[in-house]
Order: structure tokens, then sequence, then C-alpha cells
């Protein structure tokens, strides 16, 4: 069964880390992308994602913004936020939004891969 994960942060570079980490991953993958809140919230409506990867500071629409936005009309939605070191009641605040979990950065090819693995058997 393919799994699509889709990739939220307004830094190309950190879509192209997380897409590099995610290579490691066994199994059918699509990876889609986008680059705001806002656009994250329309993709995740017409792709449905089986998993998000969102950060938190982004232009628009902020990460914990777009994962209430998301949550509200999809309560089984699987959110990991994305989040810089010293973010923790960032973090809390996006938990409480609905986000499943979170990974900080800079990121671990490794970690990324757990994280994705834990949350899409959840």
């Amino acid at each position: 069964m393919a799994h699509k994960i889709m990739i939220v942060d307004d830094a190309m570079y950190i879509r192209a880390v997380l897409k590099k980490a995610l290579e490691g991953f066994a199994g059918n993958l699509s990876v889609l992308e986008a680059s705001t809140g806002k656009e994250a919230v329309a993709l995740f409506e017409q792709e449905k994602p089986d998993l998000v990867l969102m950060d938190i500071t982004m232009p628009e629409m902020d990460g914990i913004t777009a994962t209430a936005t998301i949550c509200a009309s999809n309560p089984g939605a699987k959110i990991v936020i994305c989040s810089a070191l010293g973010q923790q009641q960032m973090v809390i605040d996006a938990v409480n939004a609905g986000a499943k979990d979170y990974i900080t950065k800079p990121f671990q090819p490794d970690q990324v891969l757990e994280i994705v693995k834990r949350n899409l058997a959840a």
C-alpha cells in the first residue's frame, strides 16, 4: 500500500532534507510539498495524505493554525510538528491544536524515519 506524506515548510532546503530522509523508508511512498500553512490546508483537503510533517513558523499561516484548521475538518489527521530547539511552548500549542507528534531541527534521517514509521503505524 502506498503512503502519501506531505512536507510543509517555507524553506525549500528543509523540504529537500526531509524528502531525502524519506528515501530510506521501506515501502511505497509519494511525497507532496507545500511552502505555507495556507497551501498545506488546501493540499490536505485535495490529497488527504496519510501523514503531514508541518513546520511551525511560516508566512501566510503558521503551522499551529494550519494544524488546527486541518484537524477541525479531519479529526483523524496525523500531523507531526517540526520545530527548532527552544520552541517548546509552540510545540505544546501545536499538540493542543491536534498534532500527534513532533521532531526537532536539525533533523537526523533515522529520527525522521522513526517518527514517520511510528505515526503511520498508529
